[in-house]
């Protein structure tokens, strides 16, 4: 039997996709995604802990992304970790573990004012299912 490694995430984008075009039209996008949780210390207090995670997106979900998603909007997201390296000009060796999707919802909620022809009756969460795309 082979390993699970399924991430799912709700949260609130921390600025605009970025979103970048290779050749051949692929799209690729990365987003800021701050999750939260609130308990109560051993004097009462409520404190807050807010977690980053980098998300990165490909093809029709990079390019709905920077289509429709903007700093503060919710998004569900479900994906894969995967780890990188690399080495700077100057030689240093970096890592970063970033979530790979193959699907997204737009909650909205938007932190954002939004116009009235952006939120027309019927409009809902959009489900995009990737999964079947080759990264």
């Amino acid at each position: 039997m082979s390993g699970l490694n399924k991430v799912m995430l709700i949260g609130r984008l921390g600025r605009d996709p970025e979103t970048r075009w290779f050749e051949g039209g692929r799209a690729m996008s990365t987003l800021s995604i701050a999750t939260s949780e609130r308990h109560k210390d051993a004097e009462g207090h409520l404190r807050e802990r807010t977690e980053w995670h980098r998300v990165v997106l490909w093809r029709q979900l990079a390019e709905i992304a920077e289509e429709h998603l903007h700093k503060g909007d919710r998004v569900y997201i479900e994906g894969k970790l995967r780890t990188r390296t690399w080495q700077d000009a100057g030689g240093t060796e970096h890592r970063t573990v970033e979530i790979v999707a193959d699907r997204m919802d737009m909650l909205g909620g938007s932190a954002r004012k939004e116009a009235p022809s952006e939120t027309q009756e019927g409009q809902g969460p959009h489900p995009i299912d990737a999964s079947a795309l080759p990264l």
